[in-house]
Order: C-alpha cells, then structure tokens, then sequence
C-alpha cells in the first residue's frame, strides 16, 4: 500500500506541473531563471517516478520468482504454468528482461521435468515453451550462460522424449542442439553448479564411449556440489543461485540406481537435500521412501 502511494503521489506531482507549465505564459514572458526551475522539476519528477515504478516492477518479479521455486520443488505444475504466464508482462524490461525470460523458461522447464503422468505432448509443448525463453534470454543478454545451460538441458529432454517414441534420427537432431551451448559454458563456466548438474545428468544416461558413465556422472555431481557449497551469494536475487539442493538429490538418485548402488550414500544425500528445503515433494514422499525400501529388501 504504502508503494503504491507513493507512485500515485510522484504521478500527481508530474501531472501537477505539467498543468502548470501549460497554465503559465510562453516561454519569452516567463524569466530564464523560472523557466529552467520550472523544467527541472518536471523532469526530476518523471525521473523520480519511473524509478519507483521500475522498483514496484522489480519486486513484483522477485515474488513471482520466488513462487516458481517453491512450486518447483512443491510439485506444484498448475502453480508453475500460471506464474510463467504472471511474469509475462514484464519480459520486455530493459533492466532484467533476459531474467524474467530465463525464470518463465525455468518454470515450463521444471513443469515438463515432473509431469510424470502429463502426456507426452504437453510435455514436449512444456519443453519447447521452456527452450524458447532460455534462448530469448540468452540473445537479450549473450553473457547468460545459465539460460545457455538451461537452454542444452530443454533440447537433451525434446531428445529423450523423441528417443522413447522411437525417433532416433530426431532424438539425434535435437541431442546435437545442445553441444554448442555445453561447449560454451564449458569454456567460460566450467565450475558452474547449474552447468555441471545438468552435464551430470547428461553422463549418468551415455555409456563411457559417448562421454558418459556412471562413475562419472557421480564424479561430475560431487564436483558441481564443491562448487555449489563454495560459491559467494549474490545481492541479485533474479541470479540463477540454485543447485546445492539438486545435485544433493542427484547424488541420492544415482547412488540408488547405478549398477552396485550405494544405499547408505544415497539416503545420506536424500536426507541433505531435505535438510535445505524440507517441503521438497519428489524427494520426501517418492525418493527417500524408494531407498529405504531398497534397504529393506536387501
């Protein structure tokens, strides 16, 4: 309330002198001295105003995104499909358009991640959806290399999708659309949590031949988890941050489903991830309960 008053207030005020101005003489009756005052205010004012305005925007966009990541981690893919559509507005701000198009690509990404039981074409209209904002987020600003990274993980999943559905020559085409990115932030951001979580995932599926394999994938997570745990937190919160969390849950994963699982290893890093955000739905409720269900039988 008290946000918006302000900017009604800063609106009154520029209206105010901009009937004054067209209430007052010409110019060549009016003193210099009054006249460039008079100019002054009106355009301290407009400024005054557009920042507020573009601070009331600012917020709108961090409350939205911190929603995406809760309903992310919630499971919650209604909630996720309609604040990508919420933060539609504000894609084309000049300031932090580039990551209000990674965060909306960010949601249809993770709503395609989880639907489980969604059909596969709404998954792949999620994931195409998701690829879209990554790239615009990445030419609106080229030095984005986690819209990038994000971008290589849309186009691996578009390749799985086609590969289930025994499409390997598109499962081909859209797996070589991911390299040029990876290849990217390999060069420039090798040590990036986000970038190694998603290659992690990438290894984990390809046998050692196509730069895969367990082993190193598990490798790639705990070097991506170093990172995570040594970065320096940012004042930015529209920054990509996340990743301790999901590369806890991926080492837990692939401890429980590689060839000789590691059980012990697993449920210790289920339970890391849920000690940072405890209303994680997939692993609390689907994860931690399938390895523990895995030591029971053994």
């Amino acid at each position: 309330m008290t946000v918006r008053i302000i900017v009604y207030s800063f609106l009154s005020l520029a209206l105010d002198a901009g009937l004054l101005m067209a209430a007052t003489p010409a110019r060549n009756s009016l003193p210099d001295s009054e006249q460039r005052l008079r100019t002054n205010f009106a355009i301290n004012t407009h400024d005054a105003f557009m920042q507020v305005s573009e601070a009331v925007a600012h917020k709108s966009v961090v409350s939205i995104v911190t929603q995406i990541q809760r309903a992310d981690y919630e499971g919650d893919r209604a909630a996720l499909k309609r604040l990508y559509e919420d933060l539609a507005p504000f894609a084309d701000d000049n300031k932090f358009g580039a990551k209000v198009h990674y965060w909306r690509g960010f949601a249809m990404w993770r709503r395609a991640i989880q639907g489980t039981s969604a059909s596969a074409t709404e998954i792949e209209q999620d994931l195409t959806s998701a690829v879209s904002e990554f790239e615009k987020a990445a030419a609106q600003d080229p030095s984005f290399i986690d819209a990038k990274v994000a971008a290589a993980s849309c186009w691996q999943n578009l390749a799985a999708l086609s590969y289930t559905q025994n499409d390997k020559a598109r499962a081909r085409e859209l797996m070589q659309k991911s390299f040029p990115w990876f290849k990217e932030a390999e060069a420039l951001q090798p040590d990036n949590p986000r970038f190694l979580w998603v290659l992690g995932a990438y290894r984990f599926y390809n046998p050692p031949e196509r730069g895969g394999g367990q082993t190193f994938a598990i490798e790639t997570y705990e070097k991506g988890l170093k990172a995570a745990r040594q970065r320096v937190p940012t004042n930015d919160v529209l920054a990509p941050s996340w990743g301790e969390p999901e590369l806890l849950m991926s080492l837990a994963f692939s401890n429980l489903n590689k060839t000789t699982p590691d059980l012990a290893a697993a449920e210790r890093y289920a339970q890391q991830a849920l000690a940072l955000v405890p209303y994680w739905h997939y692993v609390r409720d689907l994860l931690l309960p399938q390895i523990r269900d895995a030591k029971n039988k053994k």
